[in-house]
């Protein structure tokens, strides 16, 4: 049996974001954290929805799409 290495709570913290008020993660960074391909996690919340809550996913917008790109952007630019 394989040994999973505990993600730091930090990495987890840094990976949440607020968008409408709500903590929220993206897609992609729970998939990295559970080490599967972002399509196969939204493939298999999709194939088991009735075990999740009704706000457990929500869709972004244009805007916050914008807004999040932009941050991402000036996040990298600055290091």
């Amino acid at each position: 049996m394989e040994s999973k290495v505990l993600v730091p709570i930090e990495t987890i913290e840094q990976k949440i974001l607020l968008i409408r008020g709500q903590k929220v993660m993206l897609a992609m960074d729970l998939a990295e954290l559970y080490e599967v391909e972002t399509f196969n996690l939204n493939k298999a919340v999709k194939r088991n929805s009735d075990r999740f809550p009704k706000d457990f996913m929500l869709q972004l917008n244009y805007q916050e799409v914008a807004a999040l790109r932009s941050q991402f952007v000036t996040s990298i630019t600055s290091r």
